[in-house]
């Protein structure tokens, strides 16, 4: 249960419980009585979080609730800011908003929902009423999630889709060129992959793609940077603020960490295929002007050259010591 203290609730930092798995809530309310009652009804099946006020409310959603519970009244900013604010937060606009109220006023419900929030309860509420209302909206938010989790993601690896990419990769263009900072991309191949299914099967080879895609993301190591599948048994890295060393430093890290993964598995017996990558790298701080397929010809330029020097290889070659990407 929640802890409440002397003067009727203790604001913001507790987390009720917080069980693995269970849907998080966040009850932002600041009228202790109403938030005993909603806990009671909900902490049995919910992970909660409370805010007594508006702005503890906004700092809270790098907990990335599933669900909020919002009133109207609070000490600070009111509820229809409060759930503005969050819709217009790309960390926050996905997160359904239930208005939780005493204020039976249909101007305010019809505000409330044109402000974003998904629904309208006033109190006095029944258990089962709430219950259900949250319950639903939950539901519709995991099969939303699923849905875009699909739409995004490659289905056999898990990485970035193209889509996902290209969108991505427009963005930090337009950001590379209003910051005059460089942007590298890295095109990394399986090598011989026609070979692997041939050999193998089509499913090893689905599998030797899963276990490329984990050990590029072991070696990505900021949350900017992104690997997306590009098609195939070829996968692609967006690197922002990352120069021509730092690109050429992460594929050849990859490089290394797939033969090693791969050499592994062979070496503990079974039938396990040995594998290898190539690596083109590209980087460019883009003008004016300038039109991002440059980029993707020349780090695709570098990927053919590597496979024609014999595989197993980045192209450019990384140098004997230089620099690594910079932390975000």
């Amino acid at each position: 249960m929640i802890d409440f203290d002397a003067d009727g609730v203790d604001c913001r930092l507790s987390l009720v419980g917080a069980t693995p798995g269970r849907p998080r809530l966040l009850l932002v309310d600041d009228d202790p009585t109403s938030l005993r009652l909603a806990a009671g009804i909900l902490d049995a099946d919910y992970a909660l979080r409370v805010a007594t006020c508006g702005g503890d409310a906004l700092a809270l959603i790098v907990d990335r609730p599933e669900l909020i519970l919002l009133d109207h009244h609070l000490p600070d900013i009111d509820g229809l800011e409060v759930c503005r604010r969050l819709k217009a937060d790309p960390r926050s606009a996905n997160i359904p908003v239930i208005f939780i109220t005493g204020n039976q006023d249909p101007v305010l419900e019809a505000a409330a929902l044109e402000a974003g929030a998904v629904d309208f309860v006033t109190k006095p509420y029944s258990t089962a009423v709430l219950r259900a209302r949250v319950r639903t909206h939950i539901a519709l938010k995991r099969k939303t999630d699923l849905l875009a989790q699909l739409a995004w993601h490659d289905g056999l690896t898990g990485v970035a889709n193209r889509r996902t990419f290209d969108q991505r990769f427009q963005q930090e263009w337009r950001l590379a060129q209003r910051h005059q900072t460089p942007l590298s991309l890295v095109m990394i191949d399986a090598d011989h992959f026609k070979a692997i299914n041939d050999d193998f099967g089509h499913q090893a080879g689905d599998q030797c793609l899963r276990d490329i895609a984990r050990c590029v993301a072991t070696q990505l190591r900021r949350p900017g940077d992104l690997i997306a599948r590009y098609g195939g048994e070829e996968f692609v890295l967006l690197l922002p603020k990352t120069d021509a060393a730092g690109a050429s430093h992460v594929a050849e890290a990859i490089r290394v960490a797939v033969e090693g993964a791969f050499a592994r598995a062979a070496d503990a017996g079974g039938d396990a295929p040995r594998l290898t990558v190539s690596g083109g790298c590209a980087t460019h701080t883009p003008a004016v002007g300038d039109a991002p397929e440059v980029l993707l010809q020349l780090a695709d330029r570098n990927l053919y050259r590597a496979k024609a020097a014999g595989r197993n290889r980045v192209e450019p070659p990384p140098t004997t010591a230089g620099p690594t990407p910079a932390p975000w």
